[in-house]
């Protein structure tokens, strides 16, 4: 189960991976601006710089909810402009974005599953807790002696 919990954070960050860095090319942004965003040259690298962080805190498991709510914060803006299937006429690109759009909120659904049940084990997140939880028991356990 340990290396399942790493092995789905590690998968489920790699597409905010790659797609976070293209955010930062020429080509992305154009698109971007083609597709009517606004500030494209700065919102486009700016919403890369927030899927990398996500998917980092994701697959290294620290901060996992915040960096989840990272990922949630960057894939409803874009699914919302860049995946607008219902503005589209040509049915082959309606069909093209209404996967894109659908892909992204199943991957919405991935980042709230983190957001409520956090990183699992194998992740720093835990490895944090343990060491608070001990640290929390010693503390306990000296006052009791010192109590007693």
């Amino acid at each position: 189960m340990k290396l399942a919990s790493l092995a789905g954070r590690l998968l489920f960050s790699l597409v905010f991976l790659t797609s976070g860095l293209s955010h930062f090319s020429v080509a992305t942004i154009g698109y971007a601006a083609s597709q009517g965003v606004p500030f494209a040259s700065i919102a486009v690298p700016l919403s890369g710089s927030i899927a990398l962080a996500g998917a980092l805190s994701i697959i290294l498991g620290y901060k996992a909810r915040i960096g989840a709510v990272l990922i949630i914060v960057f894939l409803i803006p874009i699914s919302l402009m860049m995946h607008a299937f219902w503005n589209v006429v040509d049915p082959m690109m309606h069909q093209m974005q209404m996967i894109m759009f659908m892909k992204n909120v199943s991957m919405l659904g991935g980042a709230l599953f983190i957001v409520v049940h956090g990183s699992g084990p194998w992740s720093l997140d835990s490895k944090k807790g343990a060491a608070a939880h001990t640290h929390n028991d010693t503390i306990s356990h000296a006052h009791t002696t010192h109590v007693l």
